[in-house]
């Protein structure tokens, strides 16, 4: 059967997800297939289609147990044959998927990597009558990929004794790591190739420095309480601390780490499938496992370990589609911490510079001052505009020439001896003679005091920044002491400019994020107001709190008037701004709005223009009179507007005798109505 009726009959759709019928089409007609689709973008749907469409059965190598119940469930539940072969089986469900290979019932047999070890697992696929092999999640294959699984080397062993084509699909691997998928999986000739984008524009992409990290957590958690959420944490301890946090603030939260036996993981698992409004604080063990379309947020309490494990975490959140929200933090000690894991790995010099590549690019994103979705789909290889949906283009930064701190803040860690970390450095250059400065004579050296003029917190983020651009970077073999790097001699000569943000040296703590205060159902609108509003605003070279606060805008999501009147009635909104920028945001809200005479755009969300309105349409009754037949009479819109306003009980003093005559009493009874 072709693709088409199997698509509504079996998965109930009616039609395909953007991208998904061309690799459908190639992956049914025995080719050869890498394809590069965004988390949500309906991957699953493009090696389950073929396989109803072709004859014997699919394997199916996916990294996780979890996802690979998940998925035989759902495919169980649309009617399909599928089986799985993993270690959580029992003993019953191992023999029924026996029985239907042996009966040639199973057209998808799903299977974790690790299965390939077993030296009875060829043997079988060969009875099987395998005519297909799906790779998910192929970026484990590659050793310079985020989620690198050993056993996923053997899939290339298994296609070659097969003889069979083989499909490979992942949400993240950047051109290396493509490579190597290529390489591992497809040794003999290139595979037809779909690279379906990386952009998630549902997706709020946000980041901030530490500052009461466990606060920050809480406070983005507690403004979207009801929502389904992931917290991801650098260690197993930290996930139960903040998860104990958030049970404490009355939050409903549960903690996930590799530590714990395979029950609670399930029954974690199975809650957070199952429950609306739950919190996963969770390390990286939680992850591709996840079927759950409906996740609104996922927050970072740690660094990512690279912009490739960045990208994939926080793909987790939106899959239907709809509005979803990310927040990561970061300091110095996230910094430090990723860069020692590197240089004291066993990996070779390659990786390590790979690895340090790749954390860079994640450290620029965080410290960008422009659209970060723009710079996360160009690492990538995409480009795009300003998306107006991210932290950056909702508030953007200020910025500065930091060049002169930058090169004091070198010239502190050459003249130390590249020896300390950033505490001691930030000493000297304040000009806090402490114990161990003046000990060690750095009390003595030129820089010592030459920055005291900008402050310690400043100093921090200085020089978190310049962690950021690998301008500075620990060294595991002086225990963490700071060193320049070859990036920094050009800033040392004054050769190359630093630009800083002035925000994350100005803010103690950064701003509350306002789409928490949003409800879902709004939280697009929102944002194409806070969009216009950065419009306006950069035209008039103003900041944007100058057009409306972003509690009116909030306001405006949330109750969305359809008309100036209404307009007028949002908190914020008075009449210069109305008469300023109420249409713009109309507009927004509500399509092309009609024009509106000045006189009765000044009376708007008043009781005086409604009263406007109706004597208008009184006028225009009985613009000829009663019996339509006389001589056409109006009042001016300055007149109306003034009787709208005065309400008076002597129209005679408003209108001359003709007019009085013609509208006097009709305009007598709406004032009194």
């Amino acid at each position: 059967m072709s693709a088409a009726p199997l698509l509504r009959q079996v998965f109930g759709f009616d039609g395909f997800r953007p991208g998904q019928e061309e690799i459908v089409e190639a992956v049914a007609a025995g080719r050869d297939v890498l394809a590069i689709m965004p988390t949500g973008g309906g991957k699953s749907l493009c090696y389950q289609l073929p396989a109803l469409m072709r004859d014997g059965v699919t394997v199916v190598i996916s990294p996780l147990i979890a996802l690979i119940r998940d998925q035989v469930r759902a495919l169980r539940e649309a009617g399909v044959a599928a089986g799985a072969l993993t270690s959580g089986n029992t003993e019953e469900e191992t023999a029924a998927v026996f029985e239907g290979l042996r009966a040639g019932e199973l057209k998808l047999l799903y299977m974790a990597p690790e299965r390939l070890a077993s030296s009875g697992t060829l043997p079988m696929l060969r009875r099987a009558g395998v005519t297909a092999i799906a790779v998910d999640e192929a970026h484990c294959v590659s050793q310079w990929g985020h989620d690198f699984r050993p056993d996923y080397l053997r899939i290339g062993e298994l296609r070659a004794t097969l003889n069979v084509p083989l499909a490979a699909f992942t949400a993240t691997a950047d051109v290396e790591t493509r490579g190597e998928i290529m390489r591992r999986l497809f040794p003999e000739a290139a595979p037809l190739s779909f690279l379906r984008g990386f952009d998630r524009p549902n997706i709020h992409l946000a980041f901030a420095p530490k500052d009461g990290p466990r606060r920050q957590i809480l406070d983005f958690a507690r403004a979207r309480d009801g929502q389904s959420g992931i917290v991801y944490c650098g260690t197993r301890a930290k996930t139960e601390t903040l998860a104990q946090a958030l049970l404490d603030a009355g939050l409903p939260a549960v903690a996930y780490h590799g530590g714990m036996e395979a029950g609670p993981r399930r029954e974690v698992e199975g809650r957070f499938q199952r429950e609306d409004g739950l919190i996963v604080v969770a390390t990286v063990a939680f992850g591709m496992g996840i079927d759950k379309p409906d996740i609104r947020w996922v927050a970072h309490a740690d660094l990512p370990r690279s912009i490739e494990a960045y990208y994939q975490e926080i793909g987790r959140a939106g899959r239907d589609g709809g509005p979803a929200e990310t927040m990561t933090l970061y300091g110095q000690e996230d910094i430090r911490l990723r860069r020692s894991q590197i240089d004291e790995g066993q990996a070779p010099l390659e990786r390590k510079t790979a690895d340090h590549a790749r954390l860079n690019a994640l450290l620029g994103l965080a410290e960008a001052a422009t659209c970060r979705r723009q710079y996360l789909l160009g690492y990538f290889g995409e480009e795009a505009g300003p998306c107006g949906h991210c932290d950056i283009c909702n508030d953007p930064p200020e910025t500065f020439d930091g060049t002169e701190p930058v090169r004091k803040a070198l010239s502190a860690v050459l003249r130390t001896g590249e020896t300390y970390g950033a505490g001691h450095i930030i000493d000297v250059l304040i000009g806090n003679a402490t114990e161990k400065v003046t000990q060690r004579g750095h009390d003595r050296l030129p820089t010592f005091g030459c920055g005291k003029d900008i402050g310690k917190l400043a100093w921090q983020a200085i020089l978190r920044q310049m962690l950021g651009r690998d301008l500075l970077r620990p060294d595991p073999e002086r225990h963490g002491g700071l060193v320049i790097t070859e990036a920094a001699h050009p800033v040392l000569r004054g050769e190359i400019p630093v630009i800083l943000r002035r925000d994350l040296i100005a803010k103690a703590r950064p701003a509350p994020v306002v789409r928490a205060q949003v409800s879902d159902e709004d939280a697009q609108l929102f944002a194409a107001l806070r969009a216009k509003r950065r419009e306006l605003a950069e035209a008039q070279g103003a900041p944007a709190y100058v057009i409306f606060a972003d509690k009116t805008l909030i306001e405006m999501a949330a109750t969305r008037p359809m008309t100036l009147d209404q307009m007028a009635r949002v908190s914020g909104v008075g009449a210069k701004k109305l008469e300023s920028y109420g249409r713009d945001f109309l507009a927004v809200i509500a399509g092309e709005v009609p024009a509106m005479h000045p006189a009765r755009r000044a009376l708007a969300g008043s009781a005086a223009g409604e009263l406007f309105d109706r004597l208008l349409e009184a006028q225009n009754r009985l613009l000829r009179g009663t019996d339509g037949t006389e001589k056409p009479l109006s009042v001016s819109t300055s007149v109306l507007r003034r009787i709208a306003e005065d309400r008076p009980r002597d129209l005679a003093r408003y209108l001359d005798p003709a007019r009085f005559d013609r509208f006097g009493e009709a305009f007598a009874e709406e004032i009194a109505a």
